[in-house]
């Protein structure tokens, strides 16, 4: 009997730095500290993100999207 093998695809943050005013709501609530505020002009995320949405949901400028990427 063959299982297929389903793979989980992987969640992460990203964020519109054009639009991004670099508030700092969305590092204060991320559980892994994987975003940060680059010289106070956009947030950046790290690969330590796991797409927890946490980000997107506090941010006031509506500008963290999660999507799903591959995992190499």
């Amino acid at each position: 009997m063959n299982e297929a093998k389903t793979a989980r695809k992987k969640k992460r943050a990203f964020v519109d730095s054009a639009l991004c005013v670099a508030c700092g709501c969305c590092a204060k609530v991320c559980p892994l500290s994987a975003i940060k505020i680059w010289k106070g002009i956009t947030a950046r995320v790290s690969d330590r993100c796991v797409g927890c949405g946490k980000c997107a949901a506090e941010c006031p400028a509506s500008v963290i999207h999660i999507r799903e990427v591959e995992h190499i």
